[in-house]
């Protein structure tokens, strides 16, 4: 089995029953399986996979190559193999190491992790332990390998250790990780964003989306002297008290009228006062956003928007709704805040703001920014921006402007753009296969489920509707259940993605027309367990 481009990895070893035999090869074409029939005098099939290190295989990668093999054995068997036959379930699949380290958390940390969207809600009874990524590929604590669709909730547009942005990091610390001080890299990642993003006339750094977007209010009520901000139904623009509110999916029966939407805290221990002048309208409704901003006269300081509904999968906004948002936020003197915490750095290098042609007053960035470093961004307007002055609108922050964290900006941001924005193109062409193939497979199968896209970001959605429009939609149509119980059956075939319906996946960079294969072939595996 040895030759000079190749080594085995490890122990030939029976992998499924004792039919296949399956020998991990590795060389300088990069890995490969070679798959043996334990009946068969014929050459093994050979199926290269990546450039990943053999022994990284994941026993759910096996069982699609398998898949493979069987069907080259059909063919030449002159179709003997059951018609329809589809690979079974590697049964040596586990995450035993991952369950362990749930237990092991109990007493210390609350839900096993930093974020109760980590934890067994979302992951049933304990969530998946991860232990490192490269490229598309994740890898947990038991050794099984995944093609990563979640990507850290988009933060990491590159995918998994892009080797540009490793360099940058790891020069960066050497030499320093972080002086509070003012920073030529700070200067030059500024510089970066105002050549990309429209009105970006003056830049703040901040860690998260969240400090971002209280800056972008703070700012807006002392710009203006108003009081009252105007949120929409189903969006989320991170955890402070003022915005924590309708932002959960909940029964339509507790959301009120649509012309008179019920304000419901997402949390306790807000402060009591928090919400009274935060006003709720309902999305992708100009109407309904009209008739709140004319019962409210002289008093909104600023209408918050997302360019795309993101917590709630994926919801586009109606034809004409965003200028029609923005020419009436104008008119009545309101500031237009347009969050592209989610959007930023994946719809186009300018976002949103590019993508729909809109001119907002102030724009927060953030999980993509950094590539997978806490890197937020305030931008807008000199008219606004500057009362950030000494004296003015206060905003302070130790790790503003992380010097580490600017470094993985400007790697980050010079891969994005290279070569006339080339990661775009190739982001939004990988996501319309695979959003392609996943719905023509529900079709094929009598599956109620449609896949709502963007650009790269997608979420498959369980519903008998044509298209999910808003959040009260999302809320009466969309089967959360069933897409989780999706989701956590691709786990077992390699496939890894947020198991909570009301989130989403992205496609990165480092995603492939190979990965999109696999995942078409899992995915249709995993309805035949869950339907």
């Amino acid at each position: 089995m040895q030759s000079k481009n190749a080594r085995t990895a490890g122990n030939c070893r029976t992998i499924f029953g004792n039919s296949y035999l399956a020998v991990a090869v590795e060389g300088r074409a990069g890995r490969a399986l070679l798959l043996y029939h334990s009946k068969s005098k014929v050459a093994p099939a050979f199926c290269r996979l990546s450039r990943e290190p053999a022994l990284s295989l994941s026993k759910g990668r096996l069982a699609l190559a398998v898949a493979a093999r069987r069907r080259h054995d059909s063919r030449r068997d002159g179709g003997a193999t059951r018609s329809g036959s589809r690979p079974e379930e590697p049964v040596s699949y586990s995450t035993e190491k991952s369950k362990q380290a749930y237990e092991q958390t109990q007493g210390v940390l609350i839900e096993g992790s930093s974020s109760s969207s980590r934890g067994p809600a979302t992951f049933g009874e304990y969530p998946i332990f991860m232990e490192r990524g490269r490229g598309s590929r994740i890898f947990d604590v038991d050794g099984n390998e995944y093609i990563d669709w979640m990507m850290a909730f988009g933060a990491l547009p590159l995918g998994h250790a892009h080797p540009e942005v490793v360099e940058a990091i790891t020069g960066a610390a050497a030499t320093g990780a972080h002086f509070a001080s003012a920073t030529p890299i700070e200067l030059e990642v500024a510089e970066m964003l105002q050549s990309l993003i429209r009105n970006a006339e003056r830049v703040r750094f901040a860690n998260t989306g969240t400090e971002a977007m209280m800056a972008a209010i703070r700012l807006a009520r002392g710009v203006t002297g108003r009081p009252k901000i105007l949120k929409f139904e189903g969006h989320y623009h991170g955890w402070h008290d003022d915005l924590l509110v309708s932002s959960n999916v909940l029964p339509p029966s507790a959301l009120g009228l649509r012309s008179d939407p019920v304000k419901i805290p997402d949390s306790s221990g807000l402060n009591r006062s928090a919400l009274d002048d935060t006003i709720v309208v309902p999305w992708n409704d100009l109407k309904a956003l009209q008739r709140a901003v004319e019962n409210h006269p002289g008093q909104i300081a600023t209408i918050v928007s997302e360019g795309i509904m993101a917590n709630m999968g994926v919801i586009p906004p109606a034809k004409g709704y965003l200028r029609g948002l923005e020419d009436l936020a104008h008119a009545n003197g309101i500031l237009f805040i347009l969050d592209e915490t989610v959007t930023g750095f994946r719809i186009a290098p300018g976002g949103c703001q590019e993508y729909y042609r809109l001119s907002p007053d102030l724009v927060t960035f953030g999980k993509a920014l950094g590539c997978g470093l806490p890197v937020a961004a305030l931008v807008g307007r000199a008219q606004v921006m500057d009362a950030l002055q000494w004296g003015g609108v206060l905003h302070y922050g130790t790790h503003n402007g992380s010097r580490i964290g600017m470094y993985a900006a400007r790697a980050n941001l010079r891969v994005l753009t290279r070569d006339d924005n080339a990661a775009f193109r190739h982001t939004w062409r990988i996501a319309e296969r695979l959003c392609d193939g996943l719905s023509s497979l529900f079709r094929s199968q009598g599956v109620p489920a449609i896949v709502q896209r963007v650009g790269p970001m997608f979420q498959i959605m369980f519903t008998d509707q044509p298209a999910i429009r808003d959040y009260r939609e999302f809320c009466q149509f969309v089967d959360r259940a069933a897409f989780q119980k999706f989701v956590l059956s691709l786990f077992p075939f390699g496939v890894y993605a947020s198991p909570a319906a009301a989130l989403h996946s992205i496609v990165t960079l480092a995603h492939t027309d190979a990965d999109v294969d696999l995942t078409l072939e899992a995915a249709e595996k995993a309805l035949e367990k869950t339907t």
